[in-house]
């Protein structure tokens, strides 16, 4: 299971992507995050669900942990690391 340590860094940042669009709330942020913490993490949509996405669509591409690095590569990234 990916392990995120709940920075919300991800969360803050969406417009680096158009993916996010729908859950940009206008400056990047997504509209749902509250504190660092995501305010509908049970319903959240599936591009938020990293075990999810892999096992969707990335599962014959990569390994999961291959998978996982490049996940966490980014965390690091947009905590500025």
């Amino acid at each position: 299971m990916f392990e995120c340590d709940m920075c919300g860094c991800c969360c803050r940042h969406l417009d680096m992507s158009p993916l996010y669009k729908e859950l940009d709330r206008g400056d990047g942020i997504c509209r749902y995050l509250d504190g660092n913490l995501c305010s509908i993490y049970q319903t959240r949509p599936l591009i938020c669900r990293v075990d999810e996405c892999y096992d969707l669509y990335f599962k014959k591409e990569m390994t999961k942990q291959e998978f996982y690095e490049l996940n966490y590569k980014m965390c690091k990234k947009l905590k500025g690391e």
